[in-house]
């Protein structure tokens, strides 16, 4: 089963805890704290990998929790950096939170983080003073940041294949492509989105996508196709197949035509080549009469016989030309800038005492207090302190 869409909840690790430490040597009585820092918690990071096709990998597991970052030691030692976890996506995944695109994941191999990792908390040996000599506290490592995140997938193809159920798509692709998909004579074979690369005698390859067929009123919803009608936006030819044994060329087209203007997203100004298939049903081609500079060419064929086809794929190269290169990127400037809200600072610290913790600043409610208490790592017993008064967790 194809899957272009998915949900999905990350967390990153938080931060490590400070060490609460003293220098403990022969003949050193009274060292001073040696508290280390935290470790920062582990990023979730999500990658672009050109060999996934869909988004089914993540259909049995929807939450993904990084590493928590390691705890501070004595002798200054820090703690290590919680593990990042990285998820792979098909290339041309977009990802959105709360309905914002946060990330396109367009280029190969390309990397975005959705959820960085909690700052570890500082060691004890940071808080010593003249006065303070001896701080018997440390601070807590912070919370790593969360979202629920919606994926959609946009297929990556340099052509599609359009057009009204069972006007041959599948069986064309098979003869262009080392795509199999399934074929039989009759309407909505094609449940799913199927890629096939196409090769030239010269070494170069296209990627052409054969899509479920469209009714009219897709746009609206109706039938299968208008589920994929997003893997057409970033084709950069569009191929109607049209089958002359089922009436008249001109108006199939117009049909679908119709359908890609109504759906939006630039489909109808696109270029767009037009397959009359199942010719060998006729004693001559028949042929199509249009006066549209969008249609690039037209291609009486026999995706059945063979008739015509190798004719289609050289010209299918023409028709689609070497993709231009990735600009270079000046060295220090992002392959994509990545919109998102800064979280809102914490008015308030938690520090880990030698009798418990102690909180700093303006403490929140208490309900979100108590919560921020135990993910820091208070259990029921433990006493904290909050300006004057000493709780104890139940």
């Amino acid at each position: 089963m194809f899957h272009d869409r998915a949900r999905i909840e990350v967390r990153a690790g938080r931060g490590g805890d400070g060490g609460l430490s003293f220098r403990r040597e022969k003949y050193v009585p009274k060292g001073g704290p040696d508290g280390g820092d935290g470790g920062r918690g582990g990023d979730v990071v999500l990658v672009a990998d050109p060999d996934l096709r869909d988004l089914s990998s993540l259909r049995s597991k929807r939450r993904y929790k990084a590493g928590r970052g390691g705890p501070g030691r004595g002798s200054g030692k820090h703690g290590a950096d919680g593990a990042d976890v990285s998820l792979r996506l098909p290339v041309g995944t977009q990802v959105f939170e709360d309905g914002r695109l946060v990330a396109d994941l367009v280029v190969p191999d390309g990397r975005v983080v959705v959820a960085r990792g909690g700052t570890g908390g500082r060691g004890n040996r940071h808080f010593a003073t003249p006065a303070r000599q001896t701080p018997r506290f440390a601070e807590t490592g912070l919370p790593g940041e969360e979202a629920e995140l919606e994926l959609r997938l946009k297929l990556m193809a340099d052509a599609a294949l359009v057009g009204l159920p069972n006007a041959g798509k599948s069986s064309l692709l098979r003869r262009i492509s080392n795509a199999k998909p399934k074929v039989a004579a009759y309407p909505f074979t094609t449940l799913q989105p199927v890629l096939g690369t196409v090769d030239s005698p010269d070494g170069r390859q296209l990627t052409v996508a054969d899509v479920p067929g469209l009714i009219e009123g897709a746009s609206r919803g109706l039938g299968l196709g208008h589920e994929f009608l997003a893997h057409l936006e970033r084709a950069r030819l569009l191929v109607h197949v049209i089958d002359v044994a089922a009436g008249d060329p001109a108006d199939q087209f117009r049909q679908i035509d119709h359908e890609l203007a109504e759906y939006g997203a630039g489909l109808d100004e696109r270029s767009q080549a037009v397959v009359l298939n199942k010719v060998d049903l006729f004693p001559s081609p028949p042929g199509l009469e249009l006066e549209d500079e969008r249609v690039v060419g037209v291609f009486p064929l026999s995706a059945a016989t063979g008739q015509g086809v190798e004719e289609f794929k050289r010209k299918l190269f023409e028709l689609c030309p070497a993709a231009v290169p990735e600009p270079v990127h000046p060295e220090g400037l992002a392959e994509f800038l990545v919109y998102r809200p800064q979280p809102r600072a914490l008015g308030y610290r938690i520090l880990r005492t030698d009798r418990g913790y102690r909180v700093t600043g303006d403490p929140p409610p208490p309900e979100e207090l108590e919560a921020a208490l135990r993910a820091a790592g208070a259990r029921k017993g433990s006493e904290v302190e909050v300006g004057d008064e000493t709780l104890v967790i139940t």
